[in-house]
């Protein structure tokens, strides 16, 4: 499958689920990356992968011009509805991270929350993150381990799914400081953290369900499958949520780096 094709099938499968849903546990996430980048009034801010909009909340919020952008129209269209709940004024585009839609230093800060980390050819994403910051503008990620709780949650799934297309980078291989640095580098002077988001759950049944109705690369897997294998599927969920137990609940440690940069 080519990359065109791939980023049309992921459209498609992150529009699958309420997305705000799951957006809502990482919010903690968001918080980190905003107060990273220390925003001021008027400062002109682009959300790239933005999801449903989560963090171009808060950094509307804050004062900022908010400008947020993402490959699934769906997604795109709840966060212009919860942007409007809010009475939030942000502009919010469908686009594709490897080819943005905006003009060369147009923006003082980009950020993304485990968005630009799923775009099949890192090095494209990387150089439109670095052409669409102005020279000491500043940029903020935050991308799951590899080896963290979400990373390990990547492993169980990845049991069940059909191998990505040759050439696809590994979306968790932005956890990994060495590549960050690599594909950043030249661009961004940058600062490093491994932080940890915590999640919660009553049980693995209700982490199960939780996740099978809001993340949609997990319910679009689920729902490909027959009975047999969704069913070996959440069993294999159920393990994995277990290794989390913690007394009466689950408690899923996901660490991510938190990468600020400054354009040079």
């Amino acid at each position: 499958m080519a990359f065109e094709e791939l980023k049309q099938r992921q459209s498609t499968v992150w529009s699958s689920g309420a997305f705000e849903k799951v957006a809502a546990s990482i919010g903690d996430v968001h918080q980190a990356v905003v107060d990273g980048l220390h925003p001021a009034p008027g400062d002109e801010w682009l959300d790239a992968a933005c999801g449903t909009g989560e963090l171009s909340f808060l950094a509307a919020a804050a004062g900022a011009h908010v400008t947020g952008m993402d490959f699934a129209d769906t997604l795109v269209a709840t966060a212009r509805r919860q942007a409007a709940e809010r009475g939030l004024h942000i502009h919010f585009d469908v686009g594709d991270v490897e080819a943005m839609p905006y003009g060369d230093d147009q923006f003082d800060i980009v950020s993304s929350t485990f968005g630009v980390m799923f775009a099949p050819n890192h090095a494209a994403a990387a150089g439109e993150l670095a052409r669409v910051v102005r020279p000491g503008g500043r940029l903020g990620l935050a991308c799951w381990t590899p080896d963290g709780g979400a990373g390990q949650m990547f492993k169980v799934l990845v049991q069940f799914q059909p191998p990505p297309p040759e050439g696809a980078g590994n979306p968790v291989a932005w956890g990994n400081e060495a590549h960050v640095r690599e594909l950043l580098g030249d661009a961004f002077e940058l600062e490093v953290e491994e932080q940890t988001s915590t999640h919660r759950e009553p049980s693995g049944e209700a982490y199960w369900d939780y996740m099978v109705s809001g993340f949609g690369p997990l319910k679009t897997l689920a729902e490909s499958l027959d009975d047999s294998r969704r069913a070996e599927l959440s069993q294999a969920w159920l393990d994995f949520a277990e290794t989390m137990r913690e007394g009466n609940e689950i408690v899923h440690r996901r660490q991510y780096l938190l990468i600020l940069g400054t354009r040079r």
